[in-house]
């Protein structure tokens, strides 16, 4: 077969399976606010039907019925909703209750986001349920781009060792390459408890006043301000220098097309850390 012929015959094969999806999805619900924004940047905002606690971006999120939260997923009412496409969040949602969808025959799409070229992989990949795939495609090349510029921008400055707070009692934080890791590597942070073995550690007051952050940064969820490090004023290079900032939490801990400003939050604090 020539070569014309079978390229031809390739395009139209695809062309029909795309259709056939796109023409199969017309009921989507959403089991993170993470997954919820990514289908918003897809073009398949008009198809959600249900979304998670705390699904809040953009605001036409807020006013979806809410099937999901950290307890758990409400399969019952899933069911009664009849949706033709779940995406979960694997890394979060509950392994039991979401092998129970997939026994039941939903179609469930994992969101799978470890570092931020997946971020516009997922939109890209979810841009197939759209009616005009467009929209996706686009929204993850602009994401791309970005991230190409603020590389460009920050991409060569000096390592800056910094400590994540998640919460304050107990005070935990990121290891390993546990998301958002991904945003302060991509700044030049060095986080002084990489090498923990869990992914998020429970460290104690002494082990931070030890590893001597030049940053400590906080988030809107972890309920501190930074102000429990105050009396560590000589210990702490981070307080010494007041450099202990809160950042925007939703724009970090989030892998959406927002983390670009979480980027250019993050980027923008290390760049005033190099300084002094």
């Amino acid at each position: 077969m020539p070569v014309a012929r079978i390229i031809t015959v390739v395009s139209l094969l695809f062309a029909s399976c795309f259709a056939q999806a796109q023409n199969q999805i017309h009921r989507i619900v959403s089991l993170s606010p993470h997954a919820t924004e990514l289908a918003y940047a897809a073009g398949l905002g008009d198809k959600l039907v249900a979304v998670s606690d705390y699904s809040d971006y953009p605001p036409a999120a807020q006013k979806l019925e809410k099937v999901a939260n950290y307890k758990g997923i409400n399969v019952d009412r899933i069911v009664a909703l009849e949706p033709d496409l779940i995406i979960t969040w694997p890394a979060g949602n509950p392994v039991r209750e979401l092998e129970k969808l997939k026994q039941m025959g939903f179609h469930l799409f994992p969101s799978h986001v470890q570092s931020l070229e997946d971020i516009a992989t997922n939109i890209d990949a979810l841009s197939q349920f759209a009616d005009d795939p467009k929209i996706g495609h686009q929204a993850a090349q602009a994401f791309r781009e970005q991230l190409t510029q603020l590389h460009n921008e920050y991409g060569n400055g000096k390592p800056v060792p910094y400590f994540y707070q998640l919460s304050q009692k107990p005070i935990i934080t990121v290891a390993q390459n546990s998301w958002p890791s991904e945003v302060f590597s991509f700044c030049g942070g060095k986080n002084v408890f990489v090498n923990s073995p869990s992914p998020y550690p429970q460290v104690g007051m002494e082990q931070v006043i030890l590893a001597k952050p030049q940053v400590i940064f906080t988030s809107g969820h972890a309920m501190a301000d930074g102000s429990m490090w105050n009396d560590w004023h000589d210990e702490l290079p981070a307080v010494e220098k007041h450099q202990v900032w809160k950042l925007h939490s939703d724009w970090l801990n989030r892998p959406t097309p927002r983390t670009v400003r979480a980027i250019k939050e993050v980027c923008d604090y290390f760049a005033q850390a190099r300084k002094k």
